[in-house]
């Protein structure tokens, strides 16, 4: 029996991407494909159930998704550490509840961020410059927010990230003291800097993506993945890891 595949959001650049993927995955299909005018209860029936759609309904989705014992994998940028730990009630009151969240499908991005909190142990002074396309409508990206609380957890006990001026706006977003810059601009899809300055030196980790063929590894990896998991996971590390053990 196949398994069985609710995209959320399959109108959009990620879910119809979405489709895509798993109408070439073996022995699993698309059941369902809902958009901005579909009701939940169309997910019934679905092992998993992907949420591709905008931060101010991504929450929701994901609750009934839960309540009703689907397994659900989040694509949806935007999902802050405070903003998944209001699931936590939610998932501790529902055996095998499952939610995977991925700020971002690329492999590159995630080995950026493997690599980043790496070396955030060895500088203290560290900037993240994110740019995506004109049409993102979230600001900074989830990939960014990710990559700053990683970072900013690794430095936990080495006294945080220097950051001077941090009350001019010029200074960038604050995402738990470390500034995060964002751009939105034609000619762009995606594209980070994480930088990292020391004494007489700086380091650049840079990640770009030229296309949205970057991400169909990882939505193949992040659906096998999720497929067999329960619990709150999240980042594209996780399946990467996985799959390479």
């Amino acid at each position: 029996m196949p398994t069985r595949i609710a995209v959320v959001g399959a109108t959009g650049r990620l879910g119809a991407q979405i489709v895509d993927v798993v109408g070439a995955m073996p022995e699993w299909e698309v059941v369902a494909r809902l958009d901005s005018s579909s009701d939940l209860q169309d997910m019934l029936g679905a092992d998993i159930a992907v949420d591709a759609t905008a931060p101010g309904v991504s929450q929701s989705v994901v609750e009934f998704g839960v309540r009703n014992g689907i397994k659900m994998l989040v694509g949806t940028s935007g999902w802050s550490s405070d903003t998944i730990r209001t699931l936590n009630p939610l998932m501790e009151s529902i055996e095998g509840a499952t939610v995977y969240i991925v700020p971002n499908f690329s492999l590159g991005a995630t080995l950026q961020g493997i690599a980043s909190v790496m070396l955030s142990e060895y500088f203290e002074s560290i900037e993240i410059v994110e740019a995506h396309h004109i049409g993102k409508a979230d600001s900074p990206s989830g990939t960014a927010v990710r990559m700053a609380e990683e970072i900013a957890a690794a430095r936990a006990d080495k006294g945080g990230v220097v950051a001077p001026h941090a009350n001019q706006s010029a200074r960038g977003e604050q995402v738990q003291g470390i500034p995060v810059h964002s751009l939105r601009l034609i000619g762009v899809l995606a594209k980070q800097d994480v930088v990292f300055g020391g004494v007489g030196e700086t380091v650049t980790i840079t990640h770009e993506t030229h296309s949205r063929d970057a991400y169909q590894a990882g939505i193949e990896l992040a659906l096998r993945y999720v497929h067999t998991r329960t619990g709150l996971m999240v980042g594209l590390e996780h399946a990467v890891r996985a799959s390479s053990s």
